[in-house]
């Protein structure tokens, strides 16, 4: 665990740092490599869905072998904190809980000093519906929503897999949530090529979504909101949400802050409905967003104390 400690003190200082060469972004490029390859717009439905569950595998297989032969190669290095501050570095490119934060604050300051405009576009880098029209509390729900979402596969996800199965499998879940973001879409063109990969993120998030849940009720409890109503809306609204994990971190948000996420959003100019999540017993504002990213951070350092203490216990 002092790996993930390390790891989350490194991404505090530096953060996500934006470079061509960073993994995920490599990452990111292998996958649109091995989709030129296989993705033919003439296939069938069957053949669509095995070509992209072979990019799946292939993805998986290159991602976590190349983190595995990197730390194995830093064995080598002849300092007794090599390896650790190796596998610290890697591990801190699959967490991002600084770069939520930071952008979130962006936004928030956007807001305060009425600069709606520029809020709303900075808005539209961090979420994938339309946000030309949005207003002021429709920025801020946008915003507390990709907060509490990207908790889980930003920040919470990859700590856990790093604790069952270290730095590789940390890896092999951000290849798989990073698939999930380009190709997991359920359009026309990629309902069968990424399904396998839609789906694989689905299950990789299952138990990682529900712990957050759990580390965002405590959260609340130790912030001072509502921790009770946090558990409510979390039981009463988790299913609603369209993603079988997205719901755990949304609702629970919403009711520790006593607001309502979900409504109506615009994609590419048509306008759907997502389920409430939550009651509105306050306006959704930008001190909404602060409190959001409050509980983000608290989550994560109850996440790595828990985890820590869960191994001491067991001998590791």
């Amino acid at each position: 665990m002092n790996v993930a400690i390390f790891a989350f003190i490194i991404d505090t200082i530096i953060g996500d740092p934006r470079s061509r060469f960073h993994p995920v972004v490599l990452i990111g490029k292998l996958i649109s490599f091995l989709e030129r390859l296989y993705y033919r717009e003439a296939d069938g439905d069957q053949k669509k869905f095995l070509c992209g569950a072979i990019l799946v595998l292939l993805v998986l297989f290159i991602t976590y072998d190349v983190a595995a032969g990197i730390i194995y190669l830093s064995y080598a290095i002849p300092w007794e904190w090599g390896t650790m501050a190796v596998e610290a570095l890697l591990l801190a490119f699959t967490i991002s809980p600084k770069s939520l934060a930071k952008a979130g604050r962006g936004i928030y300051a956007l807001l305060l000093t009425n600069e709606l405009d520029k809020a709303r576009k900075a808005v539209g880098w961090i979420v994938g519906r339309d946000t030309e029209e949005l207003d002021e509390s429709e920025v801020a729900r946008a915003t507390v929503e990709t907060i509490a979402e990207n908790t889980v596969d930003g920040v919470i996800a990859p700590l856990f897999f790093f604790v069952i199965g270290g730095v590789p499998l940390a890896f092999l879940y951000r290849a798989a949530n990073t698939m999930d973001s380009m190709i997991g879409y359920k359009n026309e063109k990629y309902l069968y090529f990424g399904k396998a990969a839609a789906k694989l993120d689905d299950v990789l998030n299952y138990i990682p979504a529900r712990i957050t849940a759990v580390l965002f009720i405590i959260s609340a409890w130790l912030l001072g909101f509502d921790s009770r109503n946090a558990m409510q809306m979390m039981r009463r609204d988790a299913a609603k949400h369209p993603s079988p994990n997205g719901g755990y971190a949304e609702a629970t948000v919403a009711g520790a802050l006593h607001i309502r996420l979900g409504g109506i959003n615009s994609y590419f100019g048509k306008k759907s409905f997502r389920a409430y999540m939550g009651e509105a017993i306050e306006r959704t504002a930008p001190k909404h967003i602060m409190e959001a990213i409050r509980m983000m951070y608290t989550a994560t350092v109850l996440f790595l104390i828990f985890a820590y203490a869960l191994l001491k216990c067991m001998g590791y």
